[in-house]
C-alpha cells in the first residue's frame, strides 16, 4: 500500500516514503492532517497562530508548542522542542490558522503557559541523537514485558517511547485493573538508566497504536483518522437491527466498533416515523409482540405466541391496531402487507448463432482470390510483365483463331470422304467421328 502523496523516486519507491515502497498500516500517513487554509492569504501577518502542532512516532501521539524563535516552519520539518529535562525531536504536522481549529476542538487555551517551546529546528547531531534512541526502543519493549511478567503484575507493556536525548522514557501500557507497579518503576529505572514515566491507555488506544486491517477492508479508522473515541453500546446495535454477536461487532481491540456509531443519527431520525409504545399488540389468537422496525419499507414485524411466522404491517395498519387496543377492541387477525423478496431478472442479451454460415472453404477461396489479386498487382506494376502480357495475349489471340479455321476446314473434308451413310450429313457433322458399328466387307 503506497502513499498517494509520496510521489515516485528515480529508482521507483516513493520519494518521501520511509517505508521504502512498502508501506505497512499506521505508516506513515497515520493520523494525517490536510492544511486546507495554507493557501489562503491573510491580511495581518503578526495576529496568524504562533502555537504548531508537533506528531511524535509517526503521529501516534501529537502535542502543541508555542513558537518563540524568528523561524518559520513548515509541514514535515523536523524541529527540536522543550522535553524533560532536556529536548526532544518531532515532526511538525500542523501550521498556521488550522493549529487555532485543532486547539479548539481539544479545549486548549492559545494563551496557556503550560504549553511548552519550540528550541530550534533540528540540527543533524540532533537527528543522529535521537534515531540512535529510537533504535533501542524495540529492545526496550521486550524487556519491559519480561519484567512485568517477572513481578506477575496484570498489565501488558503496549509502546516504549525515548527521549531524543535519551534522558526520559515513557511506558504505554493496558491494564483492566489499578496496577500498584511503583517497584517495577525502580527496576525499570536501573536497567534502563532513564527516567520513568508509566501512562496507561486503553484498548482503542491501543489497536490505534499497533495498526491493522478491519473487516471492512480499509486500515483501522483510529489509526488513520479517528481520534475521539465515543462511547459504543449494545442498544446501538440494536436500534440499527442488527443481531447481537460478539464476533462480528467487535473490533481488533475486542470492544464494540467505532463504526457503530456512524449510521446512528440516520436511524434515530428514520425512526421518529415508527409509533411509539406498540411493542405489543391485542388479537383474538393472542399478543403480538414486535421483532424488527424496517425503516427502509416502513414496516413492523410481529410475531404471534404459537407461532413462528413474522407477520409484517405498515405503520397505518400498526397505529388503527393500536387506536382499537386503546378502546379494548381486539383484532381477529393481522393484516399483513405484501413484501416482494423477488429480484428483478436481467433480460440476457441474445446473441445470432451464426455457426454453419461460414464454411471453410468459402474462407479459402476468399484467400486464393485475395492472393491471386496480389500477385496480378505486383506483375502489372512491372513494365516488362506488361509488354509481355500483352505479346502474350495477342499470341494467343491468334493461335486460337488458327485452330478455329483448321477445325473448320477439317469438318468439311470429312463429311465428303466418309463413309457411305454419312455423306449426306452436312458440315455440323463432318468434324465428329462416327461411333457405329460397320458392316463387314465382302471377301
Amino acid at each position: 500500500m503506497g502513499c498517494s502523496s509520496c510521489g515516485t523516486n528515480k529508482n521507483g519507491t516513493p520519494a518521501g516514503c520511509k517505508s521504502n515502497g512498502g508501506c505497512s498500516s499506521g505508516g506513515c500517513n497515520r493520523l494525517n492532517v490536510h492544511d486546507w487554509l495554507a493557501n489562503l492569504p491573510f491580511h495581518d501577518p503578526e495576529s496568524s497562530c504562533k502555537i504548531i502542532e508537533v506528531s511524535f512516532n509517526n503521529g501516534s501521539r501529537k502535542e502543541f508548542y508555542r513558537n518563540t524563535t524568528l523561524q518559520t516552519f513548515i509541514k514535515h520539518e523536523m524541529v527540536a522542542i522543550e522535553g524533560v529535562s532536556g529536548f526532544d525531536v518531532g515532526e511538525v504536522s500542523c501550521t498556521g490558522e488550522l493549529v487555532r481549529l485543532q486547539l479548539k476542538k481539544k479545549h486548549v487555551d492559545e494563551g496557556s503557559p503550560e504549553i511548552k517551546k519550540v528550541l530550534r529546528r533540528a540540527s543533524e547531531m540532533d537527528i543522529q541523537k535521537w534515531k540512535e534512541n529510537k533504535s533501542r526502543e524495540q529492545q526496550a519493549l521486550i524487556r519491559a514485558r519480561a519484567i512485568a511478567r517477572q513481578l506477575n503484575l496484570q498489565m501488558k507493556v503496549c509502546e516504549v517511547e525515548i527521549q531524543a536525548d535519551g534522558r526520559k522514557a515513557t511506558f504505554f501500557y493496558t491494564a483492566d485493573d489499578r496496577v500498584d507497579f511503583r517497584e517495577l518503576i525502580k527496576i525499570y529505572a536501573s536497567e534502563f538508566k532513564v527516567k520513568v514515566e508509566m501512562k496507561q491507555i486503553g484498548a482503542r488506544q491501543e489497536s490505534a497504536k499497533v495498526g491493522g486491517i478491519g473487516s471492512c477492508g480499509r486500515e483501522l479508522c483510529c489509526s488513520t483518522w479517528l481520534s475521539d473515541f465515543k462511547s459504543v453500546t449494545t442498544t446501538i446495535a440494536r436500534y440499527q437491527n442488527l443481531s447481537i454477536n460478539q464476533t462480528k461487532l467487535s473490533g481488533q481491540c475486542g470492544r464494540l466498533k467505532c463504526c457503530l456509531n456512524y449510521e446512528l443519527d440516520t436511524y434515530l431520525d428514520a425512526l421518529q416515523h415508527f409509533p411509539d409504545h406498540t411493542d405489543i399488540l391485542e388479537t383474538m389468537k393472542g399478543n403480538a409482540v414486535l421483532v424488527k422496525k424496517d425503516i427502509f419499507r416502513n414496516l413492523m414485524w410481529y410475531v404471534l405466541p404459537d407461532s413462528n411466522m413474522q407477520y409484517p404491517l405498515s405503520i397505518e395498519t400498526v397505529k388503527k391496531i393500536k387506536a382499537m387496543n386503546m378502546k379494548g377492541i381486539k383484532v381477529e387477525q393481522l393484516e399483513t402487507t405484501e413484501v416482494s423478496t423477488t429480484v428483478k431478472k436481467e433480460i440476457e442479451p441474445q446473441f445470432v448463432d451464426v455457426v454453419g454460415q461460414i464454411s471453410l472453404r468459402t474462407l479459402e477461396r476468399n484467400s486464393q482470390k485475395r492472393k491471386q489479386k496480389a500477385r496480378d498487382q505486383r506483375e502489372g506494376n512491372n513494365p516488362r510483365n506488361r509488354d509481355g502480357n500483352r505479346d502474350g495475349n495477342r499470341e494467343n489471340r491468334d493461335r486460337n483463331r488458327d485452330n478455329r479455321d483448321n477445325r473448320n476446314k477439317g469438318g468439311g473434308g470429312n463429311s465428303g470422304g466418309g463413309n457411305s451413310g454419312s455423306g449426306g450429313t452436312g458440315g455440323k457433322e463432318g468434324g465428329k467421328r462416327d461411333f457405329r458399328p460397320q458392316k463387314p466387307k465382302n471377301q
